[in-house]
């Protein structure tokens, strides 16, 4: 049986890879040989997966920032279109990257009809929908969604969508993280170290916005707290030189590191970290957070002036409860500043971290249980007609 799975950007390669895996597990459980042509990145190919293209480098957030990604995308798009009309998969898995999987989606549904779409990690238009457009269009391509909040759930479910809540695989995700003390040996950190994860980018326009503040951040951290040492995990490769550039610059004591993601994050005592799933990792590792992002300023107005207000969080783990678990600072609010106060605040004040800790453990209950993954693909294996 041949399964088509369509993601994009770093987070949907990861999510592809963790579902190809338990994929694997449930049909070799059901006696089915699985084929898995994709569009993905190298973690989705590690586990098997045929790629059409690379779109983990293919990713961004903001209408200015989108434009050098509009070409590729579509280009990519069309042949995808035409692979698809030649070889016709089974079924067809959606991961998020909403604009290319709805034009695929879209695609399946009118000119193969019979083969059924499912969407896995949904884009978020229960938290913040502009309008009913892309809300129906979901609906109108799916033939199951699996839903990864109870939130997002109740919001399809509402819509007319056939949802199954499975979920958050990052639930399982962390079951095979090390431990703080495991990780902290692996990289060699001192019981008396500081250790701050400094997660600026998994898209090149975050080096641009959110790098140069979060470093400035650093610097100051780091001359009020001499035993402080900075971790930088790449999200790609690519990014290692502007980074090391930038640490020289700034003067940081920090090491860049590659394939060691979870290390850094286990072995932290607080994480400067853009807004992204990586949030939601950090949250149920118990590690403290602070959360900034930036877009460019035109993208910033136009988002504020159609959405009037109506994104009441950017990470995750505040949108899971509604409330604001993690301090988080967007475009303005987005300063050394105040990146450096909630940083202090969390590293120096115990009362503090401990309650972030107490919150933590409320949102933890909106996630699920262990299995997700086994889950999500048991659903999706049962849709298979052999």
């Amino acid at each position: 049986m041949r399964i088509f799975i369509s993601t994009g950007e770093v987070s949907g390669d990861l999510q592809g890879s963790l579902l190809m895996t338990a994929l694997k597990r449930q049909a070799a459980s059901a006696g089915l040989e699985l084929e898995i042509v994709a569009l993905g990145g190298e973690k989705m190919a590690s586990v098997g997966a045929t790629l059409l293209a690379n779109t983990s480098e293919i990713g961004s957030v903001g209408i200015l920032e989108s434009l050098p990604y509009v070409l590729p995308t579509l280009q990519i798009q069309r042949e995808t279109i035409a692979y698809l009309k030649q070889n016709p998969p089974d079924l067809v898995v959606l991961i998020d990257y909403m604009g290319p999987n709805l034009a695929i989606g879209n695609f399946v549904r009118r000119s193969l009809s019979h083969i059924p779409v499912v969407y896995y990690i949904a884009p978020q238009e229960w938290a913040w929908s502009v309008n009913s457009r892309n809300t129906n269009l979901i609906v109108g391509i799916t033939n199951k969604l699996l839903a990864i909040f109870p939130e997002e759930a109740r919001y399809f479910q509402e819509k007319g969508a056939n949802v199954t809540w499975v979920g958050h695989p990052l639930v399982d995700r962390v079951q095979n993280f090390p431990s703080r003390e495991e990780a902290r040996a692996k990289l060699g950190i001192a019981e008396d170290v500081i250790s701050i994860a400094l997660l600026p980018a998994s898209r090149r326009q975050e080096l641009k916005y959110l790098l140069p503040v979060m470093f400035q951040a650093a610097q100051v951290i780091q001359a009020k707290l001499p035993q402080v040492h900075f971790w930088i995990p790449l999200s790609l490769e690519i990014y290692r030189e502007p980074i090391e550039q930038a640490i020289q610059g700034y003067g940081l004591r920090a090491s860049v590191v590659s394939g060691k993601t979870q290390e850094v994050l286990a072995a932290a005592d607080l994480a400067i970290t853009k807004s992204g799933t990586v949030n939601l990792e950090l949250a149920l590792l118990k590690v403290p957070q602070v959360v900034l992002y930036r877009l460019h300023p035109i993208t910033a107005w136009i988002a504020r002036s159609v959405l009037k207000g109506s994104i009441p969080f950017a990470s995750p783990p505040n949108l899971v409860v509604m409330k604001p678990i993690v301090p988080e600072f967007l475009q303005e609010q987005a300063t050394p500043e105040n990146v450096i106060q909630a940083a202090l605040e969390l590293l120096l004040n115990v009362e503090r971290k401990e309650q972030m800790l107490v919150d933590y453990q409320q949102m933890r209950q909106c996630l699920g249980e262990v299995g997700v993954c086994d889950r999500a693909a048991k659903e999706i294996v049962q849709m298979l007609k052999p």
